[in-house]
This record gives structure tokens, sequence and C-alpha cells, in this order.
């Protein structure tokens, strides 16, 4: 079982634990600080995604067996919340700052690829690939949305803050783990295809952070 976050150290350090034994992703990294925001195992290989700074911007990374790959310049703030490996290729989500806007970005192999966006803000949560396919789900404004390879389509309508969480693909069948706000609070809901379903009331505040199907 492997899990990744972080640790409060002096520096403070992004963590991932094997059954429960903690390694620092600032062991062989050049960063001062850093953060675990996702993990995937392929084999022998161990892969984290996340960001590291040294005083300045904050970079997203993806860490293989502990090993740091900068995904972004430093010249502005980036982050990494996902990594998924399909055969030789590495893909990792998350967003980089562009001034104006943030951006919702793929990378794939460490070379990013913008995601359209109708708003001044959006960002990638989860990354998910299904043979040639690639999928992103996160926010885009007030709007979840999920792109496949690249062309993005709203699950929500934007009259209400939204965003989706998570991504995982079965066969033809798409699940996206998210949530939407009722007005008052944020229900959360799966989506199956597009379709949703309520998994909370809304009479208090919930999202729903990861889907699994098996």
């Amino acid at each position: 079982m492997y899990v990744a976050g972080f640790t409060n150290t002096v520096s403070g350090s992004g963590t991932v634990w094997k059954n429960g034994i903690a390694s620092s992703l600032a062991n062989g990294s050049p960063f001062a600080i850093t953060d675990a925001l996702g993990v995937f195992v392929s084999g022998t290989d161990v892969y984290a995604a996340g960001w590291g700074r040294n005083g300045g911007s904050m970079v997203a990374a993806v860490w293989k067996n502990g090993l740091a790959t900068s995904l972004s310049d430093g010249t502005s703030d980036a982050f990494a919340f996902s990594v998924y490996v399909s055969g030789t290729d590495v893909y990792a989500g998350g967003w980089q700052d562009t001034g104006p806007s943030t951006v919702a970005t793929v990378w794939k192999n460490g070379v990013g690829t913008a995601l359209a966006s109708s708003s001044g803000f959006s960002l990638v949560h989860s990354v998910f690939v299904s043979g040639s396919d690639v999928y992103a789900v996160g926010g885009d404004g007030n709007t979840a949305k999920i792109w496949k390879n690249g062309v993005g389509t709203a699950l929500t309508d934007g009259t209400k803050n939204a965003g989706a969480n998570s991504v995982y693909v079965l066969g033809n069948d798409v699940y996206v783990a998210g949530y939407e706000s009722n007005g008052t609070k944020n229900v959360a809901k799966v989506w199956k295809n597009g379709v949703a379903t309520f998994l909370t009331d809304g009479s208090k505040d919930a999202e729903a952070n990861g889907v699994f199907v098996k």
C-alpha cells in the first residue's frame, strides 16, 4: 500500500509511505521544500506528483523512485496533483500560473499541454489513461469539467460552484468524483458517463475526492 503526502519537518518534505514506512522526497531532490499530492506504482517503480520550491516559485514535479523531474521552469507557480503511467509514458495533471490566469495542464513525459479554458482559472486534479485516450478532470472557473484527449466537456452548467476531483475509466464507462454547490452547501457527487448521482443530501458540506471501480 502506497500513500503520498507531506511531513512537517524544518524544511517541509513531501513523503511517500510504503506499508507505513516513510520515504522523504527531499532525499535526492533539488528542492528545499516539497509536497507529494499523488502516487502511482508501475512494476517496481514508484512515481509521485507534487511540487517543490527553493525560495521562489513552486515548481510542478514528478518523482520516480525518489528522483525529481521538474515539469515547469520556476518562473511562475505550478502544481502537479496526479500522476499516471502507461507503458513508458508518464502523465501528470495540474496547473500553471500564466500571470493573467491559471491554466489546467497535462504533462506527457515532461512536456506540458495547456487545456482550453473558458475562465481565468482552471486546473486538473486527476489524470487517467485508457488505451490511447487520456482523461483529465478538474475545474474551469465554477464548472466541473472532464477533458478527453484535450477536448473539454462540462459536467455542470457553471451557475453554481463545482469541481471534479478524481476520474476512473473501466471499459467504456467513465466515472468522476467531485461536488456541486446547491447554493448554500457543497453536495458530493459521482458522475458515470456524464450523469450525476448525489452522494449526500446537501444539508452539510461534502465532497467526493476519489473514485475506484472494481
